[in-house]
């Protein structure tokens, strides 16, 4: 009889000791593919910030070639008013010869004629570029009263619109589009976004730039190895919401981070501090036709 015992006994512990091990097993294996959905999931990350910080690159390039584009147009144009002044003195000089010469009477009235076509062909196109830019000037006004007007339910805590250097920024505050730490658009800022959207799409031709800022104090998470990777990854986001869901024409939109690089606002104070948790849209009337004209010769 003890001898049965023994045996029953035996076998019952040899059970248990199989399905613990089989439990650990599906643990392991469990916890396995844990790990390498984490692994996998930290390269995609590392290779969208990478990706990021490339198309950063380039859209700062793109920034500083569009700033001395507009740099040499106003150069232009100053050197086109000194070459009117000079040909207005030089007018000024052969009408004072015509008194005294004589036999080179004929020869001067030719050059005089001369110098009045040229003084007339470049103040046309000097007229026509100032013309230009006052159309300009007035496109970036009517912008700017049309997208105040359609975000006069916001208060100006959370976003402002204002005119600087003939384009028209809105800016948006970390605290209507984002929680903080994060680049997820939140429903009072997708909000915003669509009134600015309706007015993008009513075919209003400007150029688009999305600048994502935050203030100095250093980030590092598991989403944002730092300040430059997460107002670019906001950025990108809000362009995403513009085109995906608002359907703005992706070809006029650059997104790009500028970090803490370049507050608004004092960082050594939490109300500074918040001014430069910021999103920048950048509305700029494309200058096409300007360049067009002032590459005649």
């Amino acid at each position: 009889m003890n001898k049965v015992i023994t045996a029953a006994t035996g076998i019952c512990l040899s059970a248990m000791i199989m399905t613990s091990c089989i439990v650990s097993k599906k643990k392991y294996d469990a916890e396995t593919a844990r790990a390498n959905q984490e692994k996998a999931e930290k390269l995609a990350l590392t290779k969208r910030l990478e990706d990021q910080t490339d198309l950063n690159k380039k859209l700062n390039a793109v920034n500083m070639d569009l700033k001395s584009t507009i740099a040499s147009l106003n150069g232009r144009i100053g050197r086109l008013q000194d070459s009117i002044s000079n040909l207005e003195q030089t007018e000024k000089e052969l009408t004072s010869k015509l008194g005294v010469l004589g036999d080179e009477n004929k020869t001067t009235k030719k050059q005089l004629n001369s110098t009045k076509d040229q003084i007339a062909a470049q103040r046309q196109r000097l007229e026509q570029l100032q013309a230009m830019l006052d159309q300009q000037q007035k496109a970036a006004e009517s912008l700017r009263r049309k997208i105040a007007d359609a975000l006069q339910g916001f208060n100006s805590s959370e976003l402002t619109v204002k005119m600087k250097n003939g384009k028209v920024y809105i800016s948006m505050q970390e605290s209507l589009l984002f929680p903080s730490g994060s680049a997820v658009v939140n429903p009072k800022g997708k909000d915003a976004l669509s009134k600015v959207a309706g007015v993008l799409n009513t075919g209003t031709d400007v150029n688009i730039n999305i600048e994502g800022h935050t203030d100095s104090l250093p980030i590092h998470t598991k989403m944002y190895a730092d300040n430059w990777s997460l107002s670019t990854a906001r950025a990108t986001s809000i362009a995403h919401v513009l085109i995906d869901e608002y359907h703005v024409t992706p070809a006029k939109l650059i997104a790009s981070g500028r970090s803490e690089y370049d507050p608004i606002a004092t960082n050594s104070t939490p109300e500074g501090r918040a001014q430069n948790r910021r999103t920048e849209i950048i509305l700029e009337p494309k200058l096409d036709e300007l360049m067009q004209l002032m590459d005649k010769k």
